[in-house]
């Protein structure tokens, strides 16, 4: 109306409409439009010009460029569209009723004009938060193209991984290959290296790596977050699903990364963009004004929000993962697609497994039950025979070396038999060795040790005769005056050899 008015101002002064539309660069047409108008009301007339309100009713009808709106087909179904709209109609169904059942010949634009002219769109208010120095943090993921990985020899997807204080609008700007519960506690532990503290909130929405199950109120933190949050002393604030205006800070921030930096570019390695990433936020993102704050973030950062940040922790954050896995029969779970044993007792419970950068620790409630090397590798099976039932165990424990030096302890004889058994180049009777020193676990070392000097003094030792003379309860009978040596198998014929190697003709 300002506009208006100034026009107006004008041809009352009698300035021709050629001058009065170059000065105020608007179309004579136009011009010409509000002086047949202005005419017509005696508004150039002398006297005082009315106040804008009066003159924005007057000349409404000049808005529409003094063109007189065209009747819209969809005016006779007024009353059928607000009945459609009432019962909770969407558009699309509205226009489909609109041809089958009233024969309506018109647009869908048509209908969506008229739609919202009966329902118009309420525009809602916003409140902008601003926070104090080292209050708040937001952190988010962003689709960032494709870089090629050179452990894979292959172009991969990327995301770039933002964190935003909220007071400075600093940023920590990370590449990543993948948005898992390792990578992203680990964005967060490099990102508050990188601040040097710890602010007092963190804002972060429904990823599944930092929230469990999100809810409006009171969602569930996935565990690894919630021991993060404890271990660095602050408060993880979830927004509520799908308002991502909520943490609109990061939100501007990934798009200005995306925007600014990745925009026309592309990179030999994810090492090599995110080294291009940080001098651009130091060099670039830091030193511009920002829009909101109008001062440079590094400086708002540097001068007014480092001190305020909280002190990093002494001892580095290293669990990357919880979980329950149920124990199987073979007294194993299964983690990250590998095998940890735990004790025999709890097959078919459920356990809570924590994977740390290098062990791997399980839990039975509150009780520490099992603790392994990380695996390396899908597959890999960590296995403590202690975790076998006793009785199942004894076929790993028993090792031939392990035989050898059990059979040692029991006594000469025993450990004679037991390398007879072993040296044994055709059959395999490790079986039989083991089960002669479970046998010494059971009736005692001198009984086994006296019925081997007996299996051995009658040139038989084997596992069956020692354990037939233990149940006969011979072992300590005398032997007999000539005992036979313990030698190698000897085989007897009915004809001797050389009878089958005669000479011809003799």
């Amino acid at each position: 109306m300002n506009q208006v008015v100034e026009v107006m101002m004008r041809l009352r002064a009698g300035r021709p409409v050629r001058e009065v539309a170059r000065d105020l660069a608007i179309s004579r047409n136009t011009v010409r439009r509000y002086r047949l108008e202005a005419l017509r009301l005696g508004l150039l007339e002398c006297g005082e010009l009315p106040g804008a309100e009066v003159l924005e009713r007057q000349l409404s009808a000049l808005r529409s460029h003094g063109r007189p709106a065209e009747a819209s087909a969809l005016e006779p179904y007024g009353d059928v569209v607000r009945e459609y709209l009432d019962g909770g109609l969407p558009m699309t169904v509205i226009f489909a009723r609109l041809r089958e059942e009233h024969g309506y010949g018109g647009s869908y634009s048509s209908v969506r004009r008229l739609v919202r002219r009966l329902r118009p769109k309420s525009v809602e208010g916003v409140c902008r938060v601003e926070c104090a120095p080292g209050e708040e943090a937001q952190v988010d993921f962003g689709y960032a193209g494709f870089v090629f990985d050179r452990e894979r020899g292959r172009r991969r997807k990327c995301w770039v991984f933002v964190m935003t204080l909220s007071f400075s609008r600093h940023q920590y700007v990370e590449f990543v290959f993948d948005q898992g519960t390792e990578t992203w506690l680990g964005c967060h532990a490099r990102a508050f290296a990188w601040f040097g503290g710890v602010p007092r909130r963190v804002v972060l929405d429904n990823l599944k790596a930092g929230v469990l199950k999100a809810l409006v109120l009171e969602p569930i933190l996935a565990e690894p977050y919630r021991r993060l949050a404890r271990h660095y002393g602050f408060q993880a604030s979830v927004n509520r699903p799908r308002t991502p205006r909520h943490k609109g800070k990061v939100e501007s921030g990934v798009r200005y990364v995306k925007g600014n930096f990745l925009a026309g570019r592309s990179f030999a390695s994810l090492q090599g963009v995110n080294e291009a990433g940080r001098r651009w936020v130091m060099e670039t993102a830091g030193l511009r004004e920002h829009g909101t704050t109008r001062e440079a973030p590094l400086k708002r950062f540097t001068e007014r929000e480092r001190g305020a940040l909280a002190a990093l922790p002494g001892e580095p954050y290293d669990l990357l993962s919880a979980c329950h896995c149920k124990a199987g029969r073979d007294c194993h779970v299964v983690v990250e697609k590998s095998y940890y044993s735990v004790p025999c007792e709890f097959i078919g419970e459920r356990l809570e497994v924590h994977v740390r950068r290098h062990l791997v620790e399980i839990y039975a409630g509150c009780r520490q039950v099992a603790v392994h090397e990380r695996a390396k590798r899908p597959g890999t099976r960590r296995t403590k025979v202690s975790h076998y039932p006793e009785h199942k165990r004894v076929s790993l424990e028993l090792t031939p070396l392990r035989c050898r030096e059990r059979a040692r302890e029991i006594g000469p004889s025993c450990q004679q038999l037991v390398e007879h058994l072993l040296s044994d180049r055709v059959q395999d009777y490790l079986p039989s060795a083991r089960k002669l020193i479970k046998k010494a676990g059971d009736v005692g070392a001198a009984a086994v040790e006296a019925a081997c000097r007996r299996a051995i003094a009658f040139d038989d030792p084997t596992y069956r005769r020692v354990k037939q003379i233990l149940n006969a309860g011979t072992q300590d009978e005398e032997l007999p005056g000539c005992q036979i040596p313990l030698s190698q198998p000897q085989y007897h014929y009915a004809r001797e050899t050389v009878e089958f190697f005669q000479e011809a003709g003799t």
